[in-house]
């Protein structure tokens, strides 16, 4: 079966030797199940942030995400100094994740059944499941992609992530469209169920974490920093700020924030667009059910890129080219948002965008970590993609805040304009990043 399946997957992400590919397989399981949980709490997060509190303060929502960020990070940021990240990775989802989902399921259940009122607890709640969940996003995915790089060369990378990916988007794909609707389906108007369906699958992924640390081969879970090079000994204890120093110290990792910067800034625009355009069509668990199709959707097109060989790109023509795709494509989606007006055509631009970042950009990205040092993996990586994302949103949460005082008209106008220049920039920090990544693989150096 194991062969079988490496000749299928040969196409598309290339070839395997026999163990590698259990490794990555067996990797691709935990990813499964951290993004079918993930995408399945998105809808939820949205849905019962506009319930609780209503889907014009979403901008203010990432606001208060953005400071809660801070002291997350912070938390996160030290215990990594003293925790290994296998093991953290083991047991942050179901002590922290599971348990507080358990909790709020309960709250769920009695507000939509009416035992509880709206009151300023409910709003505060409301604000709270909202960081919840892009906490889960930040922390958890960017954990275990630092847990990922650690162990991965970057010719196993090249075709070993992409493989990962398209476990990633089967479980996008099959969970938020059992667990959404499960509600719907079973005739409870409560989405309470779902919530404590998915605090029980967080357990999972300690059971799949610690099944692959055991069955992986010691050589597969190899650095390329080995222990006892120069760069391991200079590891020591770090604080908070460590990894914002590596940040604005090294311009290949400011430039790995500015893309993500780009494109968070960018996106965060248009699923505002599209998340306000939907809370007036849809509410409630009718809602839910309409963005828990929006996620497998997502997911769904992810996956039939990966399939098709898109990440083919990478391995072919090189990162460079694969990073600097992007910000094209993202120019002509701007182009469209500026000039058409309608739920259905933001449904398939939010798809679209996705779709090609975690397709394409995604795993390049996650490359672009390889050749720098352990606590640029870790804690650099934590700043960019928990921190950092979160800036970024805040960013276009900013402008979004401006839309009911501008207008449709003129903040179109003004987030266009916005777009473009960002894409510029993006364009030509994705080819200087390329050609780092690519002279530092050559030469076998960390870049920093």
């Amino acid at each position: 079966m194991i062969k079988f399946l490496m000749a299928i997957c040969k196409f598309n992400f290339g070839k395997f030797e026999e163990r590698e590919f259990r490794k990555f397989v067996r990797m691709g399981s935990i990813f499964f199940m951290l993004i079918g949980i993930y995408w399945s709490m998105r809808p939820l997060k949205d849905s019962l942030f506009n319930s609780l509190v209503g889907a014009v303060y979403q901008p203010y929502a990432k606001t208060v995400s953005l400071i809660c960020m801070i002291f997350f990070v912070a938390i996160y940021t030290k215990i990594l100094d003293f925790v290994a990240k296998s093991k953290l990775l083991s047991l942050m989802p179901p002590i922290y994740f599971g348990s507080v989902m358990l909790l709020y399921s309960l709250f769920i259940w009695a507000f939509q059944s009416g035992s509880i009122q709206p009151s300023i607890v409910t709003v505060v709640l409301g604000y709270f499941w909202y960081f919840f969940v892009e906490s889960f996003g930040s922390i958890i995915i960017a954990l275990f992609w630092s847990f990922a790089t650690d162990i991965t060369k970057s010719e196993s990378a090249k075709h070993g992530f992409p493989l990962i990916y398209t476990f990633g988007q089967l479980g996008g794909i099959l969970l938020p469209l059992l667990l959404i609707t499960l509600p719907i389906s079973i005739g409870v108007k409560s989405d309470a169920i779902s919530i404590a369906v998915l605090a029980v699958l967080t357990l999972l992924v300690t059971l799949l974490v610690r099944y692959f640390l055991r069955s992986t081969p010691d050589d597969l879970l190899e650095s390329v920093v080995k222990e006892g090079s120069d760069d391991s000994k200079k590891k020591e204890k770090t604080g908070f700020t460590e990894g914002l120093k590596l940040l604005f110290t090294h311009k290949y990792l400011l430039g790995m924030f500015a893309v993500n910067f780009f494109f968070e800034f960018i996106v965060t625009v248009f699923d505002f667009n599209f998340k306000l355009s939907a809370s007036q069509v849809y509410s409630g668990v009718e809602l839910s059910k309409y963005l828990g199709l929006y996620s497998s959707c997502v997911n769904t097109v992810s996956l039939v890129f990966l399939l098709l060989g898109i990440s083919n790109i990478t391995k072919k023509l090189g990162i460079g080219i694969a990073l600097s795709m992007v910000p094209v494509l993202f120019g002509l989606a701007i182009f469209g948002f500026l000039t058409i007006n309608s739920l259905t055509f933001l449904f398939c631009l939010m798809i679209a965008s996705k779709a090609i970042n975690y397709a394409l950009s995604g795993p390049a990205l996650k490359q672009l970590y390889i050749p720098t040092s352990k606590d640029a993996k870790s804690k650099a990586q934590a700043w960019i993609e928990t921190f950092g994302s979160r800036f970024s949103k805040e960013g276009g949460a900013g402008v979004n805040m401006l839309y009911s005082t501008l207008g449709t008209a003129t903040y179109r106008l003004l987030t266009s304009g916005l777009g473009f220049v960002f894409v510029v920039a993006w364009f030509l920090i994705a080819i200087y990043l390329g050609r780092t990544y690519k002279k530092a693989v050559d030469s076998n150096t960390i870049v920093c």
